[in-house]
C-alpha cells in the first residue's frame, strides 16, 4: 500500500510540474486531489486494513494530501506571477514619454467679455459697483423718473413677486441710486455690471435675462464732452483702435435730454450683416 502511494505521489508531481495554465491546474487539482481521486481512494479504505498497517498508511497518505497540497499552491502562484510578466512585456509602459495634459475648462465668452470691460474701466479709473439683483419699486423706478403709471414702465415688462413692490430689476440703474447714497458727497466713478430680468420672447437674439453694464460719473465739472470721449474711448479699446462712433439724438420718456451712441459693427465695419441687422 505504501509503495501505491508513493506511485501516486510521483504521478502526480510529474503532471504538476507540465502545468502551463490556471484551467490545467483546475483539472490537475480534480484529478489528484479532488473526490473521486485515487489519494481520496486510498484515505477512504485505510478502515479496512490491518491494525499494523493503518497508522503507516493513514500517516503516509496525509503527508502526500498535505504535500501536493502546497505544491498546487506554489504552482498557482508561479503562473500568476508569469502571466503579471507577460502583460507586463506585452502592454510596456514608456515612463520616458510626456505625460498627457489634463484637458482644463475655461471661462464662459459672457465672463470673458466682463472682465474684459472691467479692465478697460478700470483702467480709465472706475470701480465695480455690485446692487442685489430683486428690488423694490421704488428703487428701480420711482426714484429714476418712473413714476407710478408712467408709460415708460410699459417698455420694460416685468417680473413681479407675490410681495407687493418687490420686482426683479429690469435693469441695473437701482444700483445709481444705492452707489450715490452710499459715496455721497463725494465724487462717484463707478460701472453697475448685473443681470437683469424682463418678460420677453426668447428668440436668438433676446432672452428673459441678460448682462446689462451702466456707467455713472457724477463730480464737478462734467460735460455732455466727457461722457462722449469716455464712451468713444471705451469702444476703441474693447473693439479696437479703428472702431467708428455716432452719437445722435434719441427720446426716452425718463431722461432729458436724450442721446443714443452706435458704434460701427465690428465683423461687416459698416457694410451691413445679419449681426447688426443690415445697419452697419
Amino acid at each position: 500500500m505504501l509503495e501505491s502511494l508513493n506511485e501516486i505521489e510521483r504521478q502526480a508531481l510529474e503532471a504538476l510540474a507540465s502545468v502551463a495554465t490556471v484551467d490545467a491546474l483546475r483539472a490537475w487539482h480534480t484529478a489528484h486531489l479532488g473526490r473521486n481521486s485515487e489519494l481520496r481512494q486510498v484515505l477512504k479504505g485505510v478502515g479496512e486494513l490491518s491494525r499494523e498497517e493503518r497508522p503507516a498508511v493513514g500517516k503516509r497518505a496525509n503527508e502526500i494530501e498535505r504535500g501536493l497540497t502546497e505544491a498546487r499552491e506554489a504552482r498557482e502562484e508561479a503562473l500568476r506571477r508569469n502571466a503579471l510578466a507577460a502583460s507586463l512585456a506585452s502592454d510596456a509602459l514608456d515612463v520616458s514619454l510626456p505625460g498627457r495634459p489634463v484637458r482644463r475648462g475655461r471661462l464662459h465668452v459672457s465672463t470673458q467679455v466682463l472682465r474684459r470691460t472691467y479692465a478697460i474701466w478700470a483702467e480709465m479709473g472706475f470701480q465695480v459697483f455690485r446692487s442685489r439683483d430683486v428690488e423694490t419699486d421704488e428703487y428701480n423706478f420711482q426714484l429714476l423718473n418712473f413714476p407710478p403709471h408712467h408709460p415708460a414702465r410699459d417698455m420694460q415688462d416685468t417680473f413681479h413677486t407675490t410681495r407687493p413692490d418687490v420686482i426683479l430689476r429690469t435693469h441695473t440703474s437701482p444700483g445709481q441710486i444705492h452707489a450715490m447714497r452710499r459715496f455721497c458727497p463725494e465724487p462717484i466713478r463707478v460701472i453697475l455690471p448685473g443681470m437683469c430680468y424682463r418678460y420677453e420672447q426668447i428668440t436668438v437674439r433676446s432672452e428673459i435675462q441678460f448682462h446689462q453694464v451702466e456707467g455713472l460719473a457724477v463730480g464737478q465739472h462734467i460735460t455732455l464732452s466727457d461722457l462722449k470721449g469716455t464712451l468713444s474711448d471705451f469702444a476703441r479699446r474693447m473693439f479696437g483702435a479703428q472702431t467708428k462712433t455716432r452719437f445722435r439724438c434719441s427720446y426716452f420718456p425718463f431722461t432729458e435730454p436724450s442721446a443714443e451712441m452706435d458704434i460701427e459693427c465690428f465683423l461687416c465695419h459698416g457694410e451691413g450683416c445679419a449681426i447688426c441687422k443690415r445697419v452697419g
